[in-house]
Order: structure tokens, then C-alpha cells, then sequence
């Protein structure tokens, strides 16, 4: 598979259905990422794969203000429920959208794990962390096909925008399931259908599929009618 940003393949945000420049947020599918990050039974290889090393382009879009018109981080992030002093994985992080929230609800005792598949995404990630004085966040490179989580080391995964990006989705929930403590979570949330975000329409995940996949790598799924957000749908998993 090529590299993509997990923006992932892993996190940041996304684009226009046919964007002739860099999306407003695809991340990654940043993830985010932004992203933060590719995967499916049925599909062996059916993820969006995007270049996302322009990490300086991409921000522009990514970490635009106007992106919280849509994304409700606040909404997202009260959806979690991050207790301080958890370990919690920011998938696909892309360019950072999450980070400074995700390092705050976790507090100094606690970790955010900010992943990408591109170089300089975590390049970007650990300049971005270091300049906000974020000392919890730790960016890591990892493999498309396994983010090399540590085995019930995790209480919540975020995937934003990036579920699409990765190839054999079934294979790679398998991966979460085996990095959630009991009781951990993972929460996607990616574009609906009918949105004017997102990846071309021939990439789009309905929720239902998302559920389907998730639940195929082991996790027990659902659709979460988020409060307010007016282009994205949320799944919440957890381990059996």
C-alpha cells in the first residue's frame, strides 16, 4: 500500500469530493491525518490513498479556525469521556487538529499518542507539540497496516476523518481491539454520503459499514447520533 497520512491513512480533517489542491481536511482523513491514520474483510484494499507530505500545505486547511464550524471538536471530545491520567491514541493525526484537546483532557499524568503514517506529518506533530508545550503528546511513525499499539495499554483510540484511508479495516480493528484496557473505546468519525466534505463519493464509508468492519475485527459497534455535527456520523467500538 502507498504511504498515505493517516490523516491518516491515520486523523486530520478533509476535502472537497474532487479537490485539484490540498483538501480542507481529509486527516487525517487527518487523520486529520489529518490522523492521526486502510482496512476491510470483503475489501482486502480499499482505502483512499492520498499523498499527504506537504505537512505545511495541509495545515492550512486542516488547522483552519473555520474547521471547528463543522468538526464540534468540543462535541467529539465530550463523546469520549477521557478520564485524566489515561493513555488515549489520536489515529491519523495529520497535522495536530486534536492534540491540544486531547492533552488537556488526559492532564500531565496521562498520554497522547499522536500516530501518522507520513514522515512529516510527525515531524510537523512534534514541532506543533513541543511549540504548545504539550509534553504529553508523543508523535509516532507507524506502519499502514498496524499502529503498533501496546497490547490493553490504551483506554480510547480517535480515528477522524481517516477510517476510509486504510486498507483491510477488519484486519486493522483487529490491532485496536488487542490495544484496548477494559472498558477502552474507539470512536470514528467520518464523513456522511451526502456531505460537501470528504473523499470522492466511490471512497465514502456509510456508519453502517464502519459497524460492520469494526465489529468483524473483534469490537462490538454502534452508531452514535452526535448532538450537532452537521456533516459526519460517529461509531463507537469496544472490545468484547
Amino acid at each position: 500500500m502507498r504511504r498515505t497520512s493517516l490523516t491518516l491513512l491515520l486523523g486530520a480533517a478533509c476535502a472537497p469530493a474532487q479537490p485539484a489542491t490540498p483538501p480542507t481536511s481529509d486527516a487525517a482523513s487527518q487523520v486529520h491525518a489529518s490522523h492521526h491514520g486502510s482496512h476491510h474483510g470483503a475489501h482486502d484494499h480499499d482505502g483512499y490513498h492520498k499523498d499527504f507530505s506537504d505537512a505545511a500545505a495541509f495545515s492550512a486547511h486542516f488547522d483552519d479556525p473555520a474547521r471547528d464550524e463543522w468538526q464540534r471538536p468540543s462535541e467529539v471530545m465530550e463523546h469520549l469521556r477521557i478520564a485524566p491520567g489515561s493513555v488515549v491514541v489520536d489515529l491519523g493525526a495529520g497535522t495536530g487538529y486534536f492534540i491540544a484537546a486531547l492533552s488537556q483532557r488526559v492532564g500531565p499524568s496521562g498520554k497522547v499518542l499522536a500516530l501518522d503514517v507520513e514522515p512529516k506529518m510527525i515531524e510537523h506533530l512534534a514541532r506543533r507539540a513541543h511549540d504548545e508545550h504539550l509534553g504529553n503528546v508523543e508523535p509516532r511513525l507507524v506502519q499502514p497496516d498496524d499502529p503498533a499499539l501496546p497490547a490493553h495499554g490504551v483506554s480510547r483510540i480517535l480515528i477522524v476523518n481517516t477510517w476510509h484511508h486504510i486498507d483491510s479495516r477488519a484486519d486493522y480493528a483487529r490491532h485496536l481491539a488487542a490495544a484496548l484496557v477494559p472498558g477502552g473505546e474507539v470512536w470514528v468519525v467520518d464523513f456522511t454520503p451526502e456531505s460537501d466534505l470528504g473523499p470522492p463519493p466511490e471512497h465514502r464509508l456509510s456508519a453502517a459499514r464502519v459497524v460492520d468492519e469494526l465489529e468483524a475485527g473483534g469490537l462490538d459497534a454502534e452508531i452514535v447520533e452526535p448532538e450537532s455535527l452537521p456533516k459526519q456520523y460517529l461509531v463507537r467500538a469496544v472490545a468484547r
